[in-house]
């Protein structure tokens, strides 16, 4: 099954279409993300086969693999530790918020690792977190 998987993600990758926003070369300020063509003589909007391809069914992803991480495991978002409780390692990785601190995430982090889950997200928050300050303390107490 988990073999399945994988092949399924990579092709999904491998296929995955990509839809061209009208007017993505003319202006800069344009993001390339698909928005449906509106104009009235919009070549695009009719559908005129070198004015780019339209969203459609057909090019979703397979529906065992839809919505996962590239790397097999299933998303899991975190706000604090409660979170972290009755989840799978095996097939689902956390994802810490980006609204969560770094004394938070730093221990969100520490579980993470006692439950052998994957964290997609890492940071390394113990310079920031103030571990520098303590041990600058204790090579000038030592002195």
């Amino acid at each position: 099954m988990v073999d399945d998987k994988i092949r399924l993600i990579r092709a999904r990758n491998a296929q995955r279409a990509t839809f061209k926003r009208q007017g993505l070369s003319r202006k800069k300020k344009l993001e390339d993300t698909w928005r449906r063509p509106r104009g009235l003589q919009s070549k695009q909007r009719k559908q005129y086969r070198a004015k780019g391809r339209h969203p459609r069914s057909g090019f979703g992803s397979p529906k065992a693999v839809r919505g996962m991480h590239p790397s097999g495991y299933e998303e899991v978002l975190v706000f604090n530790i409660a979170d972290l409780e009755g989840l799978n390692s095996e097939i689902q990785a956390i994802r810490i918020a980006a609204a969560v601190g770094n004394k938070k995430r730093a221990s969100i982090q520490e579980k993470a690792a006692e439950l052998t889950l994957k964290v997609i997200n890492p940071k390394d928050v113990s310079i920031k977190t103030g571990e520098v300050a303590e041990a600058a303390e204790e090579v000038k107490d030592n002195e």
